[in-house]
C-alpha cells in the first residue's frame, strides 16, 4: 500500500486557499486524499474547502484543530491521515501554489528514499514584483546558510546527517517515520527547524528534490518587513510582531 494524503493546515485563509486547492486539482498525479486542517478560522475558509470538495477530482476531508498553532494543526492532521491508512504524507500551506508535478515528485521520492523529502521553494509571482521575489529568495538562502553553520546543528550533538533546510510548506514523509520521530512539535510557527532535527536524530534518509516545487507566499515580507522576515527565517522571532501571519 502506498496511499498518499496531502495535508494543508489553514487559518483565516478564505482569500487564498482556493488558489491552493485549484493548484492541487491541477496535479498530474491526483491519486491522493486531501485533508485540510483548519485551526479555528472564523472566516469562510472551511466553506471554501467544502465548496471545492463538491467538484474536486479526489477525496477531500476537513478537520478542525482547536489547539492554536500550525504545529498542532499539522500534527493532528498527519496522525489522522495515518490512522486512516495513509502511508505517505505530503504537506503544503493554504497560501502556496504547488507546481503540477508536485505530488508525483513527492510520491516518487518517498518510495525511493523511505524517509523525509524536502522540496524547492520559490516565490509566488502574483504577490510581489521581481525585487520582492529576489528578496524572498535571499532570505530563504540566508536561513539555509545559518542552519548549516549553527553550532547547535552540528553532528556531534547526536545528529546522523548534516543539516538541510526544511520548508514545512513543501515536504513529504512516510507515515512510519513521522510516528517514529514523535511528530511535529505542537506549537506555533516556526516548527520546521525543530522537526527536521527530530528526523536527523533518527535517520539519514533525508533527500532534496528540485522537481518538487511550491510557490510560497511572500506576504510575510509585507507584514514583517525585510528585517523582521530575516529574524523569522533565522529563528529569532519577528521582533514586535510575534503573531505568525498565516
Amino acid at each position: 500500500m502506498t496511499a498518499l494524503w496531502v495535508i494543508v493546515p489553514a487559518y483565516q485563509e478564505e482569500a487564498r486557499i482556493t488558489g491552493t486547492l485549484n493548484a492541487l486539482a491541477a496535479q498530474r498525479d491526483r491519486e491522493f486524499t486531501l485533508l485540510v486542517a483548519d485551526n479555528g478560522s472564523t472566516d469562510g475558509t472551511v466553506a471554501a474547502v467544502r465548496a471545492f470538495a463538491e467538484r474536486a477530482p479526489f477525496p477531500v476531508e476537513v478537520l478542525v484543530e482547536p489547539e492554536k498553532g500550525v504545529g498542532s494543526a499539522v500534527d493532528t492532521a498527519f496522525r489522522h491521515a495515518a490512522a486512516r491508512g495513509a502511508t505517505l504524507l505530503a504537506r503544503t500551506d493554504a497560501d502556496c501554489l504547488p507546481a503540477p508535478g508536485w505530488t508525483a515528485a513527492a510520491r516518487a521520492a518517498l518510495l525511493d528514499c523511505g524517509g523525509l523529502v524536502c522540496g524547492r521553494v520559490t516565490a509566488r509571482r502574483d504577490e510581489h514584483g521581481p525585487v520582492g521575489r529576489a528578496v524572498f529568495l535571499v532570505l530563504v538562502a540566508l536561513g539555509a546558510f545559518f542552519g548549516r553553520i549553527r553550532p547547535a546543528h552540528r553532528r556531534r550533538h547526536g545528529y546522523l546527517t548534516p543539516y538541510r533546510m526544511h520548508a514545512g510548506n513543501n515536504m513529504a514523509i512516510t507515515a512510519e517515520l513521522y510516528r517514529a520521530v514523535g511528530g511535529m512539535p505542537r506549537r506555533p510557527s516556526p516548527t520546521d527547524r525543530l522537526f527536521i532535527n527530530r528526523v536527523r536524530r533518527h535517520t539519514t534518509a533525508i533527500v532534496h528534490r528540485r522537481d518538487m516545487v511550491v510557490q510560497n507566499s511572500t506576504r510575510r515580507i509585507r507584514a514583517y518587513g525585510v528585517v523582521g522576515t530575516a529574524r523569522w527565517y533565522l529563528d529569532r522571532g519577528a521582533g514586535a510582531r510575534a503573531v505568525d501571519v498565516r
